[in-house]
C-alpha cells in the first residue's frame, strides 16, 4: 500500500472510530441513567435488581467507548507528526488519565450491584460521585488541551477545532474548581460533559472528509 492510500485509510478508519466511540458512550448513558437521588439501601438494592442487565451493559459500553475515542485522538497525534514531541506525549498522558478515571467509575458501577456486605451500594455510589469530580478536575483538561495544541500546530484538522479543544479543556478545569465543594455533582453539571461529544463527532467527520488531502499536507 502506497503512503497516500495508507494515510487516507488511517484517516477514514480513525474518523469512524471516533464516531463509533461517541455513539457507544451516548448509548451507555441512555440505558444506564443511574439510581434515584438520595435513595435508601433498600431502594438501591431494588434499583439494582430491576436494572441489573442494563447497568452491566451500560458499564460495558462506557468502558469500551473511550478506547475508540482515544484511538482517534492518537491518530491525530500520529498524523500530525507529534508522537515524538512533548505535546504529543502529554496527549498520551491525558488519555491515560481519562481511561483510568472512566474505568474506576465503571468498576464501582459493578460493585454497587453486590448485596454483600451491607452498605456496599451507598459506598460504591459515594466513590462514583467522587471519581466524577476527577473528570472535570484533571481528566478532560489533561486530554483536550494538549490535543488542541497538536491540532493547531499542524494542518490535519482546521485550526478552529484545536482552539475549541483547548477552550473545552480550560472550561472543564474551571468547572472542576467551581464545583470542588459540591460532593455530588448535579445532573446539570455532569450533562455538560456531553458537550465533548459534539467536538469528537465534528472532528471525526472533518478528518474523514479531508482524508483525500492528508498526503499533500
Amino acid at each position: 500500500m502506497n503512503r497516500p492510500l495508507a494515510l487516507r485509510s488511517i484517516c477514514i478508519l480513525s474518523g469512524i472510530s471516533g464516531v463509533v466511540g461517541v455513539i457507544l458512550l451516548g448509548t451507555s448513558f441512555l440505558i444506564n441513567p443511574g439510581p434515584p437521588p438520595q435513595a435508601t439501601i433498600t431502594q438501591l438494592l431494588e434499583f439494582g435488581r430491576q436494572n441489573f442487565k442494563t447497568i452491566l451493559w451500560g458499564g460495558w459500553l462506557q468502558a469500551v467507548s473511550p478506547v475508540f475515542i482515544v484511538l482517534f485522538a492518537f491518530a491525530i497525534v500520529y498524523l500530525s507528526g507529534a508522537t515524538g514531541r512533548l505535546v504529543g506525549w502529554m496527549t498520551f498522558f491525558g488519555a491515560s488519565i481519562l481511561m483510568t478515571v472512566s474505568l474506576i467509575e465503571i468498576t464501582f458501577y459493578f460493585c454497587a450491584l453486590f448485596k454483600e456486605p451491607p452498605g456496599m451500594g451507598p459506598l460504591a455510589l459515594d466513590v462514583i460521585y467522587s471519581v466524577q469530580h476527577l473528570y472535570f478536575i484533571v481528566a478532560a483538561p489533561a486530554f483536550f488541551i494538549p490535543l488542541g495544541l497538536v491540532i493547531i500546530s499542524s494542518r490535519i484538522l482546521p485550526r478552529i477545532l484545536g482552539l475549541l479543544a483547548i477552550a473545552l479543556g480550560f472550561g472543564f478545569a474551571v468547572l472542576g474548581i467551581l464545583t470542588l465543594y459540591v460532593l455530588v455533582l448535579p445532573m446539570a453539571i455532569t450533562a455538560l460533559a456531553g458537550v465533548q461529544a459534539l467536538w469528537w463527532v465534528s472532528a471525526s467527520i472533518v478528518l474523514i472528509i479531508r482524508s483525500g488531502t492528508i498526503h499533500s499536507l
